[in-house]
């Protein structure tokens, strides 16, 4: 990916997380009501409480995004935020962007690797 297009979906990405983690904030019982009741009903904590946390983890990954600090790991969190989103709320006509969302941010996060990490995974040829 080029640097100019890179830092167009990170900081298209960085707005998206931050508007939505505020947004659930403002709402966080509605938000809740995406869950579908079997996911709702595995929460360890009531649903506007489990909401405010997604709100909090959304505008960190937003944060970390827009100010390109440890951009991989809130890349990381986003995949994974946005897998269980699609888990706990389907594949609907609503949720069907996020999919576009995940794409993004695994560029982000494949974009964004420290140099090193895949050296760890590298086996040398003798």
């Amino acid at each position: 990916m080029t640097k100019a297009g890179f830092h167009i979906l990170r900081v298209g990405l960085g707005i998206t997380f931050l508007w939505i983690g505020v947004l659930i904030f403002k709402q966080p019982e509605a938000w809740g009501g995406y869950l579908k009741p079997w996911a709702a009903g595995l929460l360890p904590v009531p649903l506007s409480q489990a909401m405010i946390t997604t709100a909090i983890l959304d505008i960190i990954v937003g944060f970390l995004l827009l100010i390109d600090t440890l951009t991989w790991l809130a890349s990381l969190l986003a995949i994974i935020h946005l897998i269980l989103v699609l888990i706990v709320s389907g594949i609907t006509d609503i949720t069907v962007r996020d999919i576009a969302i995940l794409a993004g941010a695994i560029a982000i996060l494949f974009d964004s690797l420290p140099k090193n990490f895949l050296d760890k995974f590298k086996f040398s040829r003798k």
